[in-house]
């Protein structure tokens, strides 16, 4: 059977190997074709491209390049961005990065560290070591919790973090329960380390939020990690305190190791609160990994540094891995990274006020549009309406069955730019970041809900 196909489920979770067809791809056909590209064809390789490439390059290239999905949502972002340099009006709901510049001291130190010819040699591959004293120190700062430097590794962005901590802690056929909606590369980070994602649903009945519960019906003897994000992309969802330490007791309780996305810690709005889970439930710290970054809080999305934070032997593991992999973070994005961690975080506060107006309108708008729901986002900059009441109906000059065919009708449409649900796992819904201009928002939810109320 074709890698594209394979496709296991067992108890309502969908259970993936290594190489089959990724969640993420979804299961529904696209219909609607956008100057000669479908929206599935943007967003991954369709089956049927995929079965040819296997018997065309079956002996130059591996299952695995060939299997492993493209991010959906920097696929859409680069068509919106090509659709809007050939001079369509287009409005991109897709990007997952602040609208604002980097703080300004943070480019200079960049710039100083340049000029400095001991940032043109290699460096130490965990990071350097004044930057992992200050990320340990800020994490204490920021969350409470009492990282030592010596688990803590640079690396090149969250998402390669993510990957790492994949990489050192599972072995082939481990399971590692996914909560959906998820982000699109946790299970390709996955897969790629040999795991096996099962997917543990949520929806807005919930709040997109897992119970441990579901957490019980979903584990097995071969689960060895849960993947948890809070706050949460794609949905916003904000877990509250109580759910962090029940997640985080059960997790402990039955030795399944955590790695808890931390990126988002500072965009939480209204009442929300971060919590950190490792200094909630301290006995889980021993099997946690922590994942965080200077993309989201310090508008730094380019500058590439992430980090994990780790017991020892973890993030020695990924040193080693890192060592072969990548060797050091670029020297002048980690002392750019140092200015961050070290500095004030007034630029956040700013952003954060201003995602919050965008927050609010956002969700009064798409709750305006006939057919279309949506929860209130409580974290990040998303939001994840269901649109299920725009699908089999009339909007323009075609009729969308699924999200992916929608996403493919509104660009074409009314030259507007959303993330279909399919990507995150969840179809019926879609992402729409609010981390763009007041203006572009308005005029872009104005552009669906004309189109919806002309129809």
């Amino acid at each position: 059977m074709p890698v594209a196909e394979r496709l296991l489920t067992n108890e309502g979770s969908t259970r993936l190997g290594p190489d089959p067809k990724r969640p993420s791809c979804g299961s529904s056909p696209v219909g609607i074709v956008i100057w000669g590209l479908s929206v599935m064809s943007i967003v991954h390789l369709s089956a049927y491209q995929l079965r040819v490439d296997l018997m065309t390059h079956r002996e130059s290239m591996s299952t695995r390049a060939l299997a492993v999905e493209p991010s959906a949502t920097l696929a859409i972002t680069a068509k919106a961005n090509q659709l809007r340099a050939e001079g369509k009006p287009v409005i991109g709901f897709g990007a997952g990065e602040p609208d604002f510049p980097t703080p300004p001291a943070i480019v200079d130190a960049a710039i100083e560290a340049a000029r400095d010819p001991k940032s043109h040699r290699y460096s130490p591959a965990a990071g350097q070591p004044a930057l992992r004293r200050a990320i340990a120190s800020k994490t204490m700062r920021d969350s409470g919790f009492n990282a030592e430097p010596s688990g803590v590794v640079v690396t090149n962005g969250g998402k390669h973090a993510v990957y790492l901590t994949c990489q050192v802690l599972l072995d082939p056929g481990d399971e590692v329960l996914l909560p959906s909606p998820y982000w699109v590369t946790y299970p390709e980070a996955i897969a790629l380390a040999g795991g096996v994602p099962v997917m543990v649903p949520t929806d807005e009945t919930s709040s997109f939020t897992v119970s441990t519960e579901q957490l019980d019906a979903a584990v097995t003897d071969r689960t060895k990690m849960l993947m948890f994000v809070s706050p949460s992309n794609p949905t916003g969802a904000v877990y509250t305190q109580d759910q962090i330490r029940q997640v985080g007791e059960w997790a402990a309780d039955r030795g399944i190791w955590v790695m808890t996305d931390e990126i988002y810690e500072h965009l939480v709005y209204g009442d929300a609160e971060f919590h950190s889970m490792p200094v909630l439930v301290p006995q889980l710290a021993d099997r946690c990994v922590v994942v965080n970054g200077v993309a989201k809080t310090f508008a730094m999305t380019g500058w590439r540094v992430g980090w994990m934070i780790g017991p020892s032997e973890v993030a020695a593991g990924a040193t080693r891995i890192q060592s072969h992999l990548s060797s050091n973070v670029n020297n002048m994005a980690q002392a750019a990274a140092l200015e961050a961690v070290t500095g004030p975080l007034d630029a956040v506060v700013v952003m954060r006020e201003a995602f919050d107006r965008r927050r609010r309108t956002m969700l009064e708008m798409l709750n305006g549009i006939d057919g279309v729901t949506c929860a209130e986002p409580h974290g990040a900059f998303y939001a994840f309406p269901k649109m299920a009441g725009l699908l089999n109906r009339r909007l323009g000059g075609a009729t969308a069955t699924t999200t992916m065919e929608l996403a493919a009708l509104l660009l074409e449409e009314v030259n507007v730019a959303v993330v279909p649900g399919e990507a995150f796992g969840a179809p019926d819904y879609a992402r729409m970041s609010f981390a763009l201009a007041d203006a572009d928002l308005v005029e872009g939810i104005g552009r669906i809900a004309g189109l919806v109320a002309r129809s």
